[in-house]
């Protein structure tokens, strides 16, 4: 009866400290909206956008204008705030930022983030308050992206800039598939079919040229405009045009993930996942990247949690496509090491600044925000914290 005891007690304890080891969301959560909080009285212009810390010495946020690429990530990460916390003060912030946005659709396109811009921003906000002005936005957002598009290449102009700087003729970039959903979006709200074909066809396009054959990704491929042919698969941002830069595999990820959702074909399932099984292939042991795999400086070479938070985000959605439970749970095992490293003392900011996260690279090719806190690393860290949550308390994803 005393071994009885014993055994009952041990098993108790056991129990006891898996749960109290387990990853708690809600915190994490309520540590996102103590940054925020922390970083608004910083942030009285609606039309400044945060962008970055880079320094050590510096707590509040670099800000850019409405018209940078990233101008969207800081009202999304408001109304993922809000939405977890329910707190009407981040409600009229998320508002104030999201709506200082409006312009962009005035001007015209010439570049392919306006999902980033805008959907990420007023996408969450028409999904948790319905406010048609947003939906006026977006749609509008929607048919510039789509003026981009060249039928003959079948994909979207991503940078029309750079093709005359670059001789690229006509490019693509990898990060141009999370462009796609608020054409995808648009398409299903009243905005014209065609919009979810033009993202079909740029989703394949870019599944048949963008994977060299051990499924790692070109950043750029420029297209010939008259015979719509690929002529050169090449980086920007990454070390080499034969390396695999981490950033890029992961909005490979995450865009392949996105695009079996709103099609269902199973070849972009399958192209998501060849993608995630190259990235973890050598992934280092907390689960956060080199900012690029071919780096030669590594174990020396700087992380990117940015790439970690897409890539965790993108595998929390990809679990609930796969039939098989292993499959299935081998996905979210690979979500919740990441998601538990950039929680933690290494990758939090905590106090050192108002971010969320350290240790992000933008492009370090050019020497420009490596081992900083970027907002699009908070915007998909917060995305993947909120993904979780609605996984536990309903079974499902928005």
């Amino acid at each position: 009866m005393k071994n009885l005891t014993l055994l009952i007690l041990s098993l108790i304890l056991l129990v006891a400290c898996k749960t109290e080891n387990k990853f708690n969301v809600d915190t994490n959560l309520a540590y996102c909206k103590q940054q925020v909080e922390k970083s608004l009285p910083h942030l009285e212009k609606s039309d400044m956008m945060p962008r970055n810390i880079i320094s050590d010495t510096i707590k509040s946020w670099h800000c850019t204008g409405i018209r940078d690429w990233t101008s969207g990530f800081w009202p999304g990460i408001l109304w993922y705030t809000y939405e977890s916390a329910k707190d009407t003060t981040i409600l009229k912030e998320a508002e104030r930022f999201s709506e200082a946005l409006y312009p962009i659709v005035n001007y015209k396109a010439d570049n392919h983030d306006l999902g980033f811009m805008l959907y990420c921003s007023l996408g969450n906000g028409y999904r948790l308050t319905q406010n048609h002005q947003y939906k006026e936005i977006l749609l509008r957002g929607a048919d510039s992206l789509a003026v981009l598009y060249n039928p003959k290449v079948g994909t979207i102009n991503s940078w029309p800039g750079f093709n005359k700087k670059m001789n690229w003729h006509h490019n693509t970039i990898i990060d141009n598939m999370l462009n796609l959903e608020i054409l995808y979006w648009a398409a299903k709200n009243g905005g014209s079919p065609k919009l979810a074909k033009i993202a079909t066809h740029h989703a394949e396009i870019t599944m048949n040229n963008h994977f060299r054959e051990d499924f790692s990704t070109y950043h750029v491929i420029a297209y010939d405009t008259i015979t719509g042919k690929k002529v050169a698969g090449v980086t920007h941002q990454g070390y080499s045009d034969s390396s695999m830069w981490a950033r890029g595999q992961s909005w490979a990820i995450y865009g392949f993930t996105m695009c079996y959702r709103e099609t269902k074909d199973p070849e972009f399932l399958k192209t998501a996942q060849k993608a995630t099984e190259r990235f973890f292939r050598d992934i280092p042991e907390d689960y956060i990247p080199y900012w690029d795999y071919d780096d030669p400086a590594i174990p020396n070479a700087p992380r990117d949690a940015s790439a970690a938070a897409v890539t965790c985000s993108a595998l929390i959605e990809l679990s609930q496509y796969v039939d098989d439970p292993k499959e299935k749970d081998n996905y979210m095992q690979k979500a919740m090491k990441i998601i538990e490293s950039l929680s933690s003392a290494e990758y939090q900011s905590r106090d050192k600044n108002n971010a969320f996260l350290l240790h992000a690279t933008g492009h370090k090719p050019n020497n420009s925000e490596i081992e900083a806190s970027i907002i699009y690393a908070d915007y998909y860290y917060i995305e993947a914290l909120i993904r979780l949550k609605q996984l536990n308390e309903t079974g499902k994803l928005f």
